[in-house]
């Protein structure tokens, strides 16, 4: 452990769009923010090979690309940004309390302010083809994705709500998509369930799993195994949408900070803030219902914003 504790007006926890549109607001409002990156700097749009819908970009951007712009633009202004984890918070109770944040283990950051940013990870079926071609035809984001396949066949595997909402919005778009699902029964609800029977270019395949995603460097297809009678089919796809939910990287937060039954962070009414006074949540981990790039920079806005503002009555 560092004898040495640093301590700071604004830390950020977390890059990507959320962290990053944070610490571009708090440093121009002179917070001198600090951020650690997290392991995976840029978050999940860095697996995006491209990113069309993020409103700047007409000709589109790469998502590692546009991340990097990001974190120039932040540093610009005065942002200083680490490579690190959070591995453990104190949080204070007390308003003008301050924070204690540890990163790697070892290193101990005081902060008048806390932004978690820190988003939220899809879930994968963990299959070697499924990892190895994401970004190449594999996605957990049929809205950030999805253009790309515009007439074009596609799978979604999933059975809830996010499977049955990421299989309607793609049969709007798409020729057919077939939709895989692991039991006998869909677990969405009854009003997605019938939108999604309504809806002619979908077909679901009940008892029925992803066993391959098939092609070397793009999607060609897939081969589904039938978990009853064992038999396996081909499917000629381009695109996999992987629609299992996602997970709220709140592990160090559990039992400190509300949140949900599936771990996301609560935040206060239209603001960012959580129930401990100075701390602030923004993007994924604290949105489950859009998930976009563009939603997770504004709430960093407000992340930032709603932390001057705080800093501000303090004086």
């Amino acid at each position: 452990m560092s004898d040495t504790i640093e301590r700071i007006k604004c830390l950020i926890i977390g890059s990507g769009p959320a962290g990053y549109t944070a610490a571009i607001y708090a440093a121009r409002a002179d917070l001198k923010p600090v951020m650690y990156t997290g392991m995976q700097m840029g978050g999940q749009l860095t697996t995006t090979t491209e990113v069309d819908n993020y409103p700047g970009y007409p000709n589109g951007t790469d998502g590692t690309a546009m991340m990097e712009d990001f974190k120039n633009q932040a540093e610009r202004f005065g942002t200083e940004v680490r490579f690190g984890l959070a591995t453990k918070v104190d949080l204070s109770k007390e308003v003008g309390g301050i924070h204690k944040v540890t990163i790697d283990e070892t290193t101990i950051i005081e902060a008048e302010t806390l932004i978690i940013s820190t988003g939220a990870t899809a879930k994968y079926l963990g299959l070697e083809s499924e990892q190895r071609l994401i970004g190449g035809g594999v996605s957990a984001c049929a809205t950030c994705d999805g253009f790309f396949y515009k007439g074009q066949d596609v799978v979604v595997i999933g059975a809830g709500d996010t499977a049955a909402e990421e299989a309607t919005y793609l049969a709007n778009i798409c020729r057919k998509v077939t939709l895989l699902v692991r039991k006998d029964y869909m677990r969405a609800s009854k009003a997605m369930q019938h939108r999604v029977e309504k809806t002619s270019n979908i077909e679901v395949k009940f008892n029925t799993e992803l066993d391959e995603v098939i092609g070397n460097n793009v999607v060609e297809g897939v081969r589904a195994i039938n978990n009853i009678t064992k038999e396996k089919e081909v499917i000629d796809v381009t695109g996999v949408f992987i629609a299992i939910g996602h997970k709220p990287n709140t592990e160090i937060f559990k039992g400190v900070l509300d949140m949900d039954e599936t771990g996301y962070l609560i935040t206060e009414g239209k603001s960012t803030k959580t129930n401990f006074p100075g701390v602030f949540a923004s993007g994924d981990v604290q949105d489950k219902e859009y998930r976009q790039a563009v939603t997770a920079a504004g709430t960093g806005c407000m992340a930032a914003l709603d932390s001057e503002r705080y800093l501000g009555a303090l004086k």
